[in-house]
């Protein structure tokens, strides 16, 4: 079976990382399915899916395609004036997308694939769109669609040309279904990770040279929030609760990552949480490292791994990966997050946005190296049943057999 992968970005951000984990699950258990990647734009991404053996070509959105979309609209209650905007800027890249679709629709064909698996909202219409009629498509679907009023209006549209969705989480599955109706087929994958990549031993980051700190004491307890900069992610509720704390506490911060997407108004840029800092009077406490590349070396460094998203998250990707690194992790305790973790065994939980709450479990586990150490241990145990990488091509593998079969 010949899968052809599409992607909206270059740069690996927590999708792009699900779908390397997808096709180097892929790689080993059907090494004769040949593998190819058509990804918007270059990055990292390109260089990683080489490697994994599969073939990658670049079709580039032109600008005015990649910096349109409603990531920072507000959700379905979006005011009036910001979907306007929006729609001004649709109908100026309109062009562009016109000639988008021709060469797009050139590079599919020329990759004759047996399935389009799309991996991002412009890719799941722009698969749709122009995949060969004969060909069925399949949406991986990573985030919840209500959030994205464009992107609703427009995967309702569109259900029809796909023959089914994987969804990262039972949450996500759900919200899909309210979306699209009765159709097509909704398939629950949960995300998985390498379990040898994310492991209790390996290198460590050095935080602070990265942040341009001084090296923290013995005693001090290491904390950070390791996550790219959407606005929902929770890094002002992380500093925030950072602020709530003692100064005296031997606690230091860190935010780790860095602006990856290109859809304008998404993220906050390193520059605005220093200023945050700065303002919240904890500047001092606090070390940002910039995107890194190495996510497990810098999760080994911590002792504890904050996920402070402050919407219910699809799945949670980081959480996972801390869990199989054996560090102690607080998770925001809603959407797909709180079905992957059991609260008070293997992670604790708190409620969306409560910095309050947040402060207290951080100065809960600074104060309790016995109890990050039970966490971890726990979490390492958990990780092993629930996000072994083989997992998935046994998982997709059914589907894909299922929805290129011919009809009888």
């Amino acid at each position: 079976m010949k899968i052809l992968f599409l992607n909206p970005a270059g740069l690996i951000g927590g999708a792009e990382r699900a779908l390397l984990d997808v096709i180097a699950s892929l790689r080993t258990a059907r090494p004769d399915w040949p593998l190819t990647l058509i990804a918007a734009a270059s990055g990292d991404l390109i260089e990683e899916v080489r490697a994994l053996g599969a073939d990658v070509s670049v079709v580039e959105f032109p600008r005015s395609l990649a910096v349109v979309g409603d990531a920072g609209l507000g959700g379905p209650q979006a005011s009036y004036r910001r979907s306007l905007g929006l729609a001004g800027r649709l109908s100026a890249a309109a062009p562009a997308v016109i000639l988008y679709r021709r060469r797009l629709r050139r590079a599919i064909a020329g990759a004759a694939p047996d399935l389009v698996h799309t991996n991002g909202f412009k890719m799941h219409v722009l698969g749709a769109w122009e995949s060969p009629r004969n060909v069925p498509v399949l949406w991986h679907i990573h985030d919840f669609v209500r959030m994205r009023p464009m992107m609703s209006r427009l995967l309702r549209t569109h259900a029809r040309r796909c023959a089914a969705i994987v969804a990262n989480s039972h949450s996500v599955a759900d919200d899909v279904r309210s979306v699209v109706g009765r159709r097509p087929p909704i398939f629950t994958v949960y995300n998985a990770i390498d379990l040898a990549r994310f492991a209790p031993g390996g290198p460590l980051l050095d935080l602070d040279r990265l942040a341009g700190m001084p090296p923290l004491g013995g005693n001090g307890v290491r904390v950070g929030i390791v996550a790219t900069m959407a606005r929902w992610k929770g890094h002002e509720t992380f500093l925030r609760a950072l602020a709530m704390l003692p100064a005296s506490a031997p606690i230091r911060a860190y935010v780790i990552g860095g602006p990856r997407y290109e859809t304008a108004g998404s993220q906050y840029t390193i520059a605005e949480l220093r200023a945050l800092a700065v303002q919240l009077g904890v500047a001092d406490r606090v070390g940002f490292t910039g995107f890194v590349n190495a996510a497990a070396p810098a999760m080994r460094a911590l002792d504890v791994v904050v996920h402070a998203s402050t919407q219910p998250e699809p799945f949670g990707l980081v959480i996972a990966e801390a869990m199989a690194c054996g560090r102690a992790v607080i998770a925001s305790g809603a959407g797909g997050a709180a079905e992957i973790i059991e609260d008070g065994v293997d992670a604790l939980a708190h409620r969306p946005g409560d910095a309050a709450a947040l402060a207290r479990l951080i100065a809960l586990l600074a104060g309790d190296a016995a109890l990050r150490r039970r966490l971890g241990q726990a979490a390492v145990l958990a990780s092993a049943r629930r996000f072994a990488r083989a997992r998935l091509a046994a998982d997709l593998a059914p589907i894909y057999c299922a929805i290129t079969r011919p009809a009888a």
